[in-house]
């Protein structure tokens, strides 16, 4: 529950398409994937930070890897 909660607040907050996606079942590891629309990069980089940052400021989680991919 706390995984939706965070998921769903990310949703919110920042117009984006978000789910967990990988380690389901571990409890204490969560791989969250997400994604968004822009026309420029800048606009997804800075989307990125700003996802990235909420998530290390609004949970005690530890984020360990961040795979970026803009087409």
């Amino acid at each position: 529950m706390v995984i939706k909660s965070l998921t769903d607040k990310m949703k919110n907050k920042f117009n984006i398409s978000v789910a967990e996606v990988d380690e389901q079942d571990n409890h204490k590891l969560a791989v969250i994937g997400f994604a968004c629309v822009t026309n420029q990069v800048a606009h997804a980089d800075s989307i990125i930070e700003n996802v990235v940052t909420f998530i290390e400021n609004n949970t005690e989680a530890e984020v360990s890897d961040v795979f970026r991919e803009i087409l």
